[in-house]
């Protein structure tokens, strides 16, 4: 489905719906399909934002009888690409019942307990805060949407008058309240007392529409959306954010002070738990990050709680003049500014804080402006990153719109911090998954389309780390992001074409990975080639391309990591993919076996300088990886066949009887040693090697 990102915030909101399509549909299968049109649109409502639901009849599974089931959206997921599954199931008569245990305000958190006892067809999808909002909606179909048009109404000063001058009756107002069980029935009341109404506007909040189909429910949202911002674009007479007080960088300056600081930041801000990172710098943010109101908006923080929740109370505003770009002063200032916030955000920790409260959690800001330059965003995870800096663009808009009309509100303090360390929402945090053992890790892997490559990358990926891949071929590069994408996901992977022999390829992969991420943890130099040929015949353009590639590129994709590393002052690890070859010399192969015993001393090297940074430094030799490897599927296959006095089809069974073992190696046997060695699991281990090789006596270390 095609997503319509912020900047075609301009175009029309127009209805994608087709009768044709949906004519086949039964109504939990429409309200799938309506859910996944409204996510389609960022405008509409963000990753992981918003709520739909409809009343459907359905028979009950024990009684064989009638039963009336609210569908809607369970806990967590994301209208855009919500499944079946995604959707929890309640007995409306049940959920009705539930009004004589409500005790009020006070204990309304107690009614989430209850929820689970409504569920319809023993659904295992667990049922969301939010239920009650769409349960006790006197209507069958219910959307709960966060449009920053809307918003914007929502989070201006005269909210309410606004709201009855723009939609002339058609939607009603409630005042700000944190969602749950009472605002649920509040909810219920207005929409009963007022039957004509087409929604409910939440102060600093969202948006409420409903229908009696799937479709007049879907057109409803867009209209009031659409009306909205229509409204706002004819009647804001002031200058966004007070107009411009600087002018942006230039784009290549901007991404590299961004390159310079996010291993900085990441650095500072990742010593209890490892951070990635993003950088934005779109129209809607440089306008922000320029503005003359950039400061007094950003203290204000955000209106919209699911804004609030993936962005922090307020951003970390950096020291920074375009005019006059002093990055050396930027970062010398960075320890004492993040310690205030730091401060600050524990001291609003203390002041609204019950007696139940759960102790303050990370005290590092989420999201970074930079003026001139553009936002960063840090989380524990690369999705969780980005779209913390996405909730902020919708945030901006928000503030844009209101301050263009009226005044901008931002969310109270207290009402903000009964929000992020709500008991419900601390029970959610709870629930989590044990991080992965690579979580929040960046690592660079050279030589990234072969098959070793691969399989590392795949190994990576699943123990939770972020991956970039680099080649010289391009095209098999392509290929490879596609195969690891459907492992791990976009957020998490990402490619660039290069030449490690070259310095300026090398510093351009280093600081794709830096602005991609944030910085690097884990190199895994795997660049490889192979050829073979007696001394007199080896030739001094194979002598040096060998050198080139296996000694020169190692050294330099290694200086240039671990340059980094010593900034980020985490540690780090690299592993060098070098070869049995690198200890043991074999006849025909002069060049490829010096430059691997030239890699092999080198990290032994590198060990010895890392190990005061924490950077650990470890090699694994493989032997005879056919399998999947685009160096055996060349001449060196027909070379070594030629050297062994064998044909190129035998090459794997001899290599394999040549063996103590009389096993095969593949690449995923190495990816288990690399993932080894670049784990905590090995946090004690440098200047080691491991021989991946089926056995063989000659190649023991000693």
């Amino acid at each position: 489905m095609t997503v319509v990102n912020q900047s075609q915030q301009q175009q029309a909101i127009t209805s994608l719906w087709d009768d044709s399509v949906a004519a086949t549909m039964s109504e939990p299968e429409l309200l799938l399909y309506r859910s996944n049109l409204l996510g389609s649109d960022l405008r509409i409502t963000n990753f992981g934002g918003g709520n739909t639901s409809a009343k459907v009849a359905m028979t009950d599974p024990l009684s064989g009888e009638a039963a009336e089931v609210l569908w809607v959206k369970g806990s967590g997921g994301d209208l855009g690409s919500i499944k079946m599954d995604g959707f929890s199931t309640l007995y409306m008569d049940k959920l009705n019942a539930l009004k004589a245990r409500y005790r009020g305000l006070a204990l309304e958190d107690e009614m989430v307990a209850y929820l689970p006892h409504c569920t319809f067809d023993l659904n295992p999808r667990a049922a969301s805060i939010d239920t009650p909002l769409h349960a006790y909606i006197a209507r069958r179909h219910v959307d709960h949407m966060h449009p920053d048009s809307v918003i914007a109404i929502a989070a201006c000063k005269n909210s309410e008058a606004l709201t009855a001058r723009i939609f002339e009756g058609e939607l009603g107002w409630l005042p700000w309240q944190r969602p749950g069980y009472d605002l649920g029935l509040k909810l219920e009341q207005v929409s009963q007392s007022q039957p004509k109404l087409k929604g409910i506007i939440l102060e600093g909040h969202g948006l409420f529409t409903w229908g009696d189909t799937a479709k007049s429910c879907y057109e409803t949202t867009l209209a009031i959306i659409q009306r909205a911002e229509s409204w706002l674009q004819a009647n804001t007479k002031k200058p966004s954010f007070g107009g411009a007080k600087v002018a942006p960088l230039a784009p290549a300056e901007r991404a590299a002070l961004a390159t310079r600081l996010m291993p900085v930041l990441r650095g500072k801000i990742s010593k209890d738990e490892y951070k990635l990172g993003h950088f934005d710098d779109s129209s809607a943010v440089l306008e922000f990050v320029c503005s003359a109101d950039l400061a007094p908006l950003a203290a204000l923080g955000t209106s919209c709680p699911d804004h609030f929740l993936r962005t922090k109370i307020r951003p970390f505003l950096i020291d920074f003049d375009p005019a006059n770009p002093d990055i050396d002063r930027l970062v010398a200032g960075l320890d004492d500014a993040l310690a205030n916030y730091r401060a600050d955000y524990i001291a609003y920790h203390a002041r609204c804080k019950r007696d139940n409260s759960p102790a303050v959690r990370d005290a590092n800001p989420i999201i970074y402006l930079i003026p001139g330059v553009g936002m960063l965003s840090f989380a524990k995870d690369k999705a969780t990153a980005r779209i913390a800096g996405e909730f902020y663009v919708n945030a901006i808009n928000v503030m844009r719109g209101a301050a263009g009309v009226d005044t901008y509100v931002g969310l109270p303090e207290q009402e903000a911090f009964n929000i992020e360390y709500w008991l419900l929402e601390e029970a959610k945090l709870q629930r989590m998954p044990k991080p992965k053992s690579l979580a929040g890790r960046v690592a660079l892997v050279t030589g990234g389309a072969g098959g070793i490559g691969q399989a590392v990358a795949r190994q990576l990926l699943q123990e939770g780390a972020c991956v970039m891949l680099t080649d010289i071929d391009v095209e098999a590069l392509a290929e490879a992001h596609a195969h690891l994408v459907n492992v791990a996901g976009k957020d998490n992977v990402a490619t660039i074409g290069a030449n490690i022999t070259s310095e300026e390829g090398v510093e351009g992969i280093l600081q794709a990975t830096a602005l991609r991420f944030g910085g690097i943890d884990l190199l895994v130099s795997n660049a490889g080639i192979a050829s073979s040929a007696p001394l007199e015949d080896t030739t001094l353009e194979s002598w040096e391309r060998n050198q080139a590639i296996l000694s020169t590129g190692y050294f330099l994709v290694s200086r240039a990591s671990f340059r980094i590393m010593k900034q980020q002052q985490l540690g780090g690890s690299m592993v060098f993919v070098a070869s049995k070859n690198g200890l043991v010399a074999s006849a025909g192969a002069s060049a490829y076996c010096t430059a691997k015993a030239a890699e092999i001393h080198l990290a032994r090297c590198i060990a010895l300088e890392g190990a005061p940074h924490g950077i650990r430094v470890n090699v694994v030799n493989p032997d005879a990886v056919i399998r999947g490897s685009r160096i055996w599927d060349g001449k060196w296959k027909e070379e070594r066949a030629a050297s062994n006095k064998i044909e190129a089809g035998d090459v794997e069974d001899f290599y394999r009887q040549r063996s103590m073992l009389k096993l095969s190696v593949l690449p995923e046997d190495i990816a288990e040693a690399v993932y080894f060695l670049s784990s905590s699991k090995a946090g004690k281990s440098t200047g080691n090697i491991i021989n991946v090789d089926a056995g063989n006596a000659a190649a023991f270390t000693r």
